[in-house]
Formats: C-alpha cells, structure tokens, sequence
C-alpha cells in the first residue's frame, strides 16, 4: 500500500495504523463517544475498525480514515474519516467526519484536518464534501463553517436524527 501522508506544516494526516489503538482509547471522552463513536471503544472493537480502515486504504474502499497526527513524533491527536459513499450521499458527495481528544481542541486543529482531507477527496474524484452535524453540537458546525462549508438542507437518517448538512464545492478545494 502506498502510504499517504498530507502535511500543511502543523498537522499530518495519514492512515490509521494498529499501534495507534492505545492513544486513541486513552484519548476517547465522551464527547468523541456521543457525537462520533456511537458508543465507547473497547480494545478489542477498536482493534477490527482499525484493521478495517486499513484494509479499506488497500482494496481500495469506499473509506478512508486518518489519524490527526502533531509535531516530529507524529503524536495522535484525533481522527478523520472520508466515505466516498454511504446512506444519503450523491454520485461525488464525500462525508467527512472528525473528532479531536480534549487535550487538543481549541487550537484549529479539526478546521485544518478538514481542509487537508478536502484538498486529498477532491484528489481522488470527490465533487462535493459533506458534514453532517447534530444540532446540539455547535463545535463541529463551527469548524465546518470555518472550513469554508455552508450550511445545506437538514436531513434525517434511516433512525431518524436529524442532521444539519454543511457542504462544500470540492472543485475549489482542489486549488
């Protein structure tokens, strides 16, 4: 698998990789639980989504998950997911989902994963980015906002929560 490694001088994204599992679940609050995870991480359940994503880096799938990596040593400092496809995305449409541990909110780091992992979907074909945010979580639509996305038509899911959509033209994310 060739190894992809975006930089914008701060931050480094790139893959998930099974010696990350430890910083993340000693990372995981229950912010990353309520609004990202679904549920608190176990070792083990941890262990095969990181063995997923990587797997999906080399078949290649639909998904592709980044570690939010700081400094020289590359430290973990959160994650970022694209799914090129899944329930609710157009032809082109990429999700982009995000989620910092608590150490290392506050400092721009979720607006600069986005823009990086904008600028990679766009690399790969992607037209359009989407954020799809909770109402009660105002954190994410300010990072998206400060991203350059714009607020889109709420959606619900299959469950029925409701989601406020933020959307950016990829095209100009490329440049």
């Amino acid at each position: 698998m060739h190894e992809v490694k975006l930089s914008d001088g701060i931050i480094t994204l790139s893959p998930l990789r099974l010696d990350d599992v430890e910083a993340h679940l000693a990372g995981e609050d229950e912010l990353l639980v309520r609004w990202l995870n679904g549920g608190p991480g176990t070792r083990e359940g941890t262990e095969a989504y990181f063995r997923h994503c990587r797997e999906q880096w080399e078949t290649p799938g639909p998904l592709r998950a980044f570690g939010i990596r700081m400094g020289a040593d590359e430290v973990l400092a959160g994650t970022i997911d694209l799914r090129f496809a899944g329930e609710g995305l157009a032809p082109g449409q990429v999700n982009v989902a995000y989620g910092l541990y608590p150490s290392w909110r506050g400092r721009g780091l979720a607006t600069r994963a986005v823009l990086l992992a904008s600028q990679y979907a766009a690399s790969e074909g992607g037209a359009e980015a989407v954020i799809q945010v909770e109402p009660e979580n105002p954190a994410s639509a300010e990072v998206a906002q400060r991203a350059g996305f714009t607020p889109g038509e709420p959606t619900p899911s299959k469950d029925g929560t409701r989601f406020d959509w933020y959307i950016r033209d990829l095209r100009t994310a490329a440049r």
